[in-house]
């Protein structure tokens, strides 16, 4: 089992003492070792595997792996890996712990026939779910909030950031977003959370009226407007992970769990 290892003896170390049974915890003692428990969902985390397709004989029982990864979703104990992890790669490097500035934005990804609660983005052309992040200028993730694909960027922003401030002690004062969370979205956002919401709009050099003008704009034309491409980048680390590729699970509890987990595994391998 050791060559199958999917943390490190260093990351282990940072992340042991929240999966593993306190010292002198009473009960039955635990059947199967912790960290085997945490590689098989790191397992399928980057392999987008179902549980019963956990190799026999590398980890533990998929049973028990499932069990266990359910039992950690609700209580947090991914999100509390994740908090504690990005609060140490800020201070490494020489940020505040909590940051003072965030940006929001939304994915729609495709959902599987599992069952749970679908719908159907019409702008993206996708039947599934959306993920809505709220993370640092660092890229690192804040808040996530998982809805029906058919719910708009606006009706679920102000709870998202709400998250975000909770989590951070309410240190952030400024909010980046899209056009899509203008007007009267913005001001719930403000009046809910005191915090300033900047919209940035997209622009381009463009003359669409031009008959001469090429099919590929010229890359300062269509260059990413400024602070969106961090949250931009966010959802493409997330889906290196091929279990956050598309929607599996039910209850988007357990999906937002999967996205903590995958950024604090991301941290484990700067950090350890």
């Amino acid at each position: 089992m050791n060559g199958n290892r999917a943390l490190s003896d260093a990351e282990w170390a940072l992340a042991q003492d929240l999966f593993e049974p306190a010292t002198g915890a009473r009960g039955r003692p635990a059947v199967h070792d912790r960290r085997a428990m945490v590689d098989a969902c790191c397992y399928v985390l980057r392999t987008g595997a179902s549980w019963r397709s956990l190799p026999p004989g590398i980890y533990p029982p998929w049973q028990s792996v499932q069990k266990a990864f359910v039992k950690w979703a609700r209580e947090g104990r991914f999100e509390q890996l994740q908090e504690r992890l990005r609060q140490q790669w800020r201070q490494r490097l020489e940020r505040a712990a909590q940051p003072s500035a965030a940006i929001i934005d939304s994915q729609s990804t495709r959902g599987s026939a599992q069952g749970g609660q679908l719908g159907y983005d019409a702008g993206k052309k996708v039947k599934g779910r959306k993920r809505h992040l709220v993370v640092d200028t660092l890229g690192l993730v804040l808040a996530v909030v998982v809805t029906s694909a058919s719910i708009a960027d606006r009706d679920a922003a102000a709870q998202a950031v709400q998250q975000a401030c909770t989590r951070t002690g309410h240190s952030i004062e400024v909010l980046w977003a899209d056009s899509a969370y203008a007007g009267q979205c913005a001001q719930e956002i403000e009046k809910r959370t005191c915090v300033q919401v900047h919209i940035v709009r997209a622009s381009t050099r463009a003359r669409w009226n031009d008959a001469q003008q090429p099919l590929w704009p010229e890359p300062e034309q269509r260059a990413m407007p400024a602070k969106r491409w961090v949250v931009e980048r966010t959802h493409a680390w997330l889906e290196r992970h091929r279990r956050l590729v598309m929607h599996h699970e039910r209850k988007p509890l357990y999906a937002a769990a999967w996205v903590w987990l995958a950024q604090a595994r991301q941290l484990l391998g700067r950090l350890g």
